[in-house]
């Protein structure tokens, strides 16, 4: 099985592009509902935040106010940091996890939905293609304005805390242009989940593995 990065800055439209993966059978990991799991009520990362921000962040039933976070940690960087600490480790296990179980049923491929594939690092040693989700400029504004009703400085100060989608595109396997209609994007999608679906990484990356278990069983054998 060989992992398939997707990423792409915050409202170029990831969502739309794993909404056609899926329909078209092909099996996601969304990074952004995991990190929403991991800061559920009781969750180690819940009583760190809480810990952290106090209990202003949070509604009443205990559940964590993310917008309000978001309004914190994206004028502070130093407090988007600590976040970062508390919750990326967590993510980082659940998404081991996640490719684990998939791995072991035999998938050829799966894809990574992760917003901050560059910006994190720690995913890109363990992807074969990467595909960045962009649109432009003025688009990403206004979507992120649309969506979480924000003024322009405000979407404008979100986008600026990521890595630059010049960047990420020159970084990209493939990218996705999200600027026009869905009808359209949903092409480009359907044109290279095909590519990934002739793609044989999967038997590479499962020679690999099977090579190294060899050896360990060996070795474990031998020690025995």
């Amino acid at each position: 099985m060989f992992l398939v990065g997707l990423t792409g800055g915050i409202a170029t439209g990831k969502s739309t592009v794993c909404k056609r993966l899926i329909e078209l059978g092909c099996p996601v990991i969304d990074a952004d509902q995991i990190a929403r799991d991991v800061v559920l009520p009781g969750k180690s990362a819940w009583y760190k935040i809480r810990s952290y921000f106090g209990p202003d962040v949070f509604y009443n039933d205990g559940m964590l106010n993310r917008e309000k976070l978001a309004h914190i940690i994206f004028s502070d960087e130093e407090k988007r940091k600590a976040l970062n600490s508390m919750t990326h480790p967590a993510i980082f296990r659940a998404m081991l996890w996640e490719i684990t179980k998939y791995f072991l049923t035999g998938y050829p491929f799966v894809v990574m939905d992760s917003p901050l594939l560059f910006e994190n690092e720690k995913m890109l040693p363990y992807v074969t293609y990467i595909v960045v989700v962009s649109c432009s400029d003025y688009q990403q504004h206004q979507r992120l304005m649309s969506r979480n009703n924000l003024q322009w400085d405000e979407a404008d100060q979100r986008i600026s805390t990521q890595m630059a989608m010049s960047e990420k595109c020159k970084r990209a396997t493939y990218i996705i242009d999200n600027s026009g209609t869905i009808e359209m994007t949903e092409q480009q999608v359907t044109a290279i989940f095909r590519i990934f679906q002739k793609s044989r990484a999967h038997w590479r990356v499962r020679t690999v593995l099977s090579i190294v278990a060899a050896f360990i069983l060996a070795f474990l054998y031998l020690l025995w």
